[in-house]
């Protein structure tokens, strides 16, 4: 491998090998997903040593990556059909296979492709395509076939070329002579190329691709929303790789990019975040992409697809077919949340103990006892207990063993019991194996020792009754029905129903599950919501629902002489919807704290409701005294005072798609009255 000699290289060749590098595990991770049949492309197989397979969460994530950009293509070729000819010239194409699926398909009638990368890249390229008859085939007309450059292939319909676009005269040269007709309608491709030169360099590109191609559309894919944190993980992973990614600083939303190519030239753009993208493909095809693999990673996909965008731009004849939906015709909206001035600090848990975990539960036991249950961590699944305790110098935690399986599951309910603990419902251990046991924990406190300590007894509850399907991502909240305490469970997921709307009673008293008269109009299905005890009944709030829509409305469930009604309580203005939060009541509001939203920039603060009013606030959180970005999903809160002015949360974070697993470090502390006292 001439890449790996050691030999001192010069600054553009040190760049050329950095980014070389992101071409060879992105083809990698397409092809595992073609091989799992996210989309038909049996021609990328052959420029990899082996399929590799991917996780699921990679596989979506290229699944529409490939769509967007095929997308593109075929409405480019649809809108173009009529045209004597017409050109493809993918920049940066890399290993892509796009000429020889389009071969196959029958897709290139007076179709000319030219392909631009560095040349190694352009060599490695040609050599595979060499030694390859299948490749080698595909080429009608072979007129060159080279091992040097700067023509590395040289085909009726297939041009390979290695040249640095950043040197506009030397490449509009290589282009002429292998071509290239520069009045002729034309499409360009850059999939994750630009970005990685310097903003100044990738401008230049855009504006001279507008300034010399009379006739054109662009299509680029590439990061976007740098600051959150998110995106902070992504441009620290590309640093480590040595490539970092440029213009998404300059550039750090769909509207900049938009501005930036129509100030270099190009007429008219239309720029989608994945997500806004997805919800243009058909139900049909959402559903088939979702059933492909077993999947429980909803945060870290919408996370992956906020921070990609799809651009189209287009110049003279080009200028009035749209090869993407305008934002405003997508099934999630973009939304600008009415933010209060002022933000809430948070501030690292006096005593800092170590809880690194996304998919556990938490209940408050007693005052200054927390007991934390399930989850995942670095060292895979949690098969303990996790109590947290406030001593006199601050917080320290202890670890209990649990017997056999009874701590090994994700997602699930922990509802604490005035009196004697808590109660642990559903969740699971992988997407395809839900829990049904409903478990009883009890404690005990030794508060003369020092340090304290705690007892803790978890015994499986047999239950009678109609239970529930098992499931994960529920609720299971605390209500009171004809002097008897029961457990309501709502809504969640199971291994084959995306979510679930059914409600559930358990009669703590004789452990039975009970028909409660419910009436009202039943929410809508939905999972990872909030659901919090108010006056004897409950309030629950968003979630993620039908056709993985996040919901953001308020649902009361209120207590009556003969069971329960369901109401929908009306807001003054509506809030960005999210799921995978956490909330609390205090008083008369709801406090709603993180979560993931896909409909607004940045990521969910604290939202204060009024249950009685409707009205709410929306609050940014200030986490600048916390040294690493903190992700509050699929994570725990509790308040610690009776006031409800101080809230701790605990865990979160998750895989960050290809960047690596970010897990928030140590539990944070959030005063709550700056926004209470508003």
């Amino acid at each position: 491998n001439t890449y790996n000699k050691k030999k001192k290289r010069s600054p553009r060749r040190v760049f050329h090998f950095q980014v070389q590098g992101t071409n060879d595990s992105s083809v990698v991770s397409k092809v595992s997903a073609a091989a799992k049949g996210y989309f038909q492309d049996d021609l990328l197989q052959h420029f990899v040593c082996k399929v590799s397979r991917r996780a699921p969460l990679i596989n979506r994530g290229y699944y529409v990556r490939w769509q967007a950009v095929d997308h593109c293509v075929k409405q480019f070729l649809r809108v173009t059909g009529s045209c004597v000819s017409r050109q493809i010239l993918s920049l940066g194409a890399g290993f892509d296979s796009l000429y020889f699926r389009l071969h196959a398909e029958g897709a290139l009638e007076r179709v000319v492709v030219f392909e631009v990368d560095f040349p190694d890249v352009a060599r490695r390229k040609a050599a595979l395509i060499s030694g390859d008859d299948r490749l080698k085939d595909s080429l009608l007309e072979l007129d060159l076939l080279a091992q040097s450059g700067p023509v590395y292939v040289r085909s009726a319909q297939y041009n390979l070329l290695g040249v640095d676009v950043r040197n506009e005269r030397e490449a509009e040269g290589v282009l002429s002579g292998a071509g290239l007709q520069w009045d002729r309608p034309t499409l360009v491709l850059s999939e994750v190329v630009l970005t990685y030169m310097e903003t100044e360099w990738s401008d230049a590109v855009i504006g001279w691709a507008a300034r010399i191609l009379p006739q054109a559309l662009i299509v680029m894919y590439e990061q976007i929303r740098p600051d959150d944190p998110f995106g902070r993980v992504m441009q620290n992973h590309f640093l480590k790789l040595n490539s970092k990614i440029h213009a998404l600083c300059q550039y750090p939303n769909t509207s900049a990019q938009s501005q930036r190519f129509l100030q270099k030239g190009w007429e008219k753009c239309v720029c989608l975040d994945m997500n806004q993208f997805y919800f243009c493909l058909s139900k049909d095809e959402r559903e088939r992409v979702e059933k492909m693999e077993p999947f429980d990673e909803f945060e870290e996909w919408h996370q992956k697809c906020s921070h990609y965008f799809i651009l189209t731009a287009s110049k003279g004849s080009l200028t009035s077919p749209a090869l993407l939906n305008p934002p405003y015709e997508s099934l999630i909206p973009l939304m600008a949340p009415e933010l209060e001035s002022f933000s809430m600090a948070v501030r690292p848990l006096e005593g800092a103990p170590c809880v690194e975990m996304v998919g556990m539960a938490s209940s408050v036991l007693e005052p200054g006892l927390l007991l934390l249950s399930g989850g995942f961590g670095r060292g895979g699944r949690r098969t303990a207990a996790t109590a947290l305790i406030r001593g006199k110098t601050g917080w320290t935690c202890a670890t209990v063993e649990l017997d056999g399986d009874k701590g090994v599951r994700l997602y699930h309910a922990l509802t604490p019991v005035p009196g004697w603990g808590a109660v642990i419902t559903g969740g699971r251990t992988s997407p395809l194996n839900p829990i049904d046991s409903v478990l009883k924990v009890t404690y005990s406190l030794n508060d003369q020792a020092d340090p304290q300590t705690v007892q803790l007894s978890v015994e499986k509850t047999v239950c009678t009754g109609q239970a529930p399907k098992p499931r994960w991502r529920h609720t299971a909240t605390l209500c009171c029905y004809s002097g008897r305490n029961y457990i309501f469970v709502f809504g969640g997921c199971t291994e084959r129903e995306p979510v679930l709307g059914d409600a559930h009673f358990l009669c703590l008293e004789n452990q039975h599950w009970t028909d409660v008269p419910l009436e009202g109009c039943f929410p809508e299905p939905r999972h990872s919501h909030s659901a919090c005890a108010y006056r004897g009944g409950l309030v629950i709030f968003g979630g993620l629902g039908q056709g993985g829509v996040p919901l953001g409305d308020v649902i009361l469930l209120k207590s009556m002489s003969r069971g329960f009604i369901w109401e929908r309580l009306q807001l003054q203005s509506a809030l960005v919807p999210r799921y995978s939060h956490t909330a609390h009541v205090i008083g008369e509001n709801l406090v709603v704290v993180g979560g993931v939203w896909i409909q607004a920039d940045g990521v969910p603060g604290v939202a204060v409701i009024n249950l009685t009013t409707g009205g709410s606030v929306e609050v940014n959180i200030d986490t600048s005294s916390v040294p690493w970005p903190l992700m509050l999903h699929s994570f725990c809160s509790e308040l610690l005072d009776s006031e409800g002015a101080e809230l701790v949360l605990i865990g979160g974070g998750g895989n960050c798609f290809s960047f690596g697993t970010h897990l928030n470090n140590h539990p944070v502390t959030l005063d709550l009255r700056p926004v209470l006292d508003h």
